[in-house]
This record gives structure tokens, sequence and C-alpha cells, in this order.
């Protein structure tokens, strides 16, 4: 039973930090899909800038030819804030004995503790913690000891049960902030090499972080 993997974000716009970070998890886990899912109403940041569908599409683009990605639309479509508990959840009823895996980057798992229900992620899905250098996982407080508990013994141990581990897996640094490419772009700058070619005749086609007129 190969576990499945769920990467969720704003995606606004997705770009090659993030497509980088899903590829080499699907790859070192030996994951047999990832969901990409892109947040309708984050519950911890401002709205995203670009609408839910455009966001999608570029989410579509961007994974069109890289097989077991699927651009998966549930938050755009479920009313309400879009909370990670209610994401696993629908991946649960759908999939009840599949091996999830919820993949986190290091800053969003330290952020842990202020998510909704956040103790019950691990009843729902495996969460793997994507490393970056400079990042260090805690070793001592609420995480800390979390990691203790729930560490996983074994990547092969992901695949074994539905749910309940943590694993922390090393990948490779590409800083690319999304905050820092919308800016870069309303300034008029080329998003080439940032983002897929496919990705960027979108962004260029509608203009969608363009500087308001």
């Amino acid at each position: 039973m190969r576990s499945i993997g769920i990467f969720g974000g704003t995606f606004d716009p997705i770009h090659y930090g993030h497509l980088r970070t899903a590829l080499e998890l699907k790859s070192l886990l030996d994951l047999e899909k990832v969901h990409i899912v892109p947040c309708a109403d984050p519950p911890h940041r401002t709205a995203p800038m670009s609408d839910g569908a455009l966001r999608l599409r570029m989410v579509e683009a961007a994974i069109r030819s890289e097989r077991g990605f699927v651009a998966d639309d549930r938050e755009l479509r479920r009313a309400g804030v879009s909370y990670t508990i209610d994401t696993l959840a629908s991946f649960r009823a759908e999939l009840p004995g599949q091996s999830l895996c919820l993949l986190l980057g290091m800053d969003a798992f330290l952020g842990l503790p202020q998510w909704r229900r956040w103790r019950e992620l691990t009843t729902l899905a495996h969460i793997v913690v994507a490393h970056r250098p400079g990042w260090a996982a805690p070793t001592t407080g609420t995480l800390g000891e979390l990691l203790r508990d729930l560490r996983a013994p074994s990547v092969a141990e992901l695949h074994s049960k539905a749910a309940g581990f943590i694993h922390v897996q090393p990948v490779t640094q590409l800083e690319i902030s999304s905050t820092d490419l919308r800016d870069s772009l309303r300034a008029g700058r080329d998003p080439k090499f940032l983002v897929p070619d496919s990705v960027r005749e979108i962004i260029i086609e509608t203009e969608c972080y363009a500087e308001p007129l």
C-alpha cells in the first residue's frame, strides 16, 4: 500500500520551490501520487491575490506533464475557511484504508499548534516535514515531544499503516518566496526560471499580478 501525498498551499503562484519539494518527496518516499491542493480561504494569512480558479489553472499547467501529480480542487469547492483537518477528513472518507501523508514545510510544522484541531491531524494522516538547511527540527516543547513520540522508524513505516507517524525528510533548498515573486511581478519583472513556462504564460496573459491602474 503506497502512500498518497497531500500538498496544500495558496500557490499564489505555484513556483519551482513548490514543485521541486513535491517531486523530491514523491521520489524519496515512494508516494503513489501527490495531490496539490490550492487553498481557498487560508486561516493564518491574508487572502490570495489571485482567485481560486486561476491558481488552480496555474497548478494544472505546472504539473501537466508530470505523472503522479494531481491538481485537487476540493478546498476551492468547499465553502468557508480552508482548514487542513477538514481536507484530511475528506481524503480519509474517500480512502478509508489508504496511507496518507500530509506534506509540510518546516515553517508550517513549527506553526502547527496554531492550527485548528491540530492534535487530530495524525489520526487522519502521517505528517511529512520537508527539512531545508537553516531550519532546525524542534527538540523541546510540545512539538519536540510530538516528534519523539511519533517519529517514524523508517520511510517504509509510512506505507505500513494509514496514519500516525511524523517523518522529517531533507530536501533541496530552493529559496523562492511567493511574496517576493508577486512583488517582482508587480514591478514588471519577468518570472522566467522561477516558474514553469506554462505558468509564466498564464501570468503574462492574465496580468494577474500587475500593479493596479
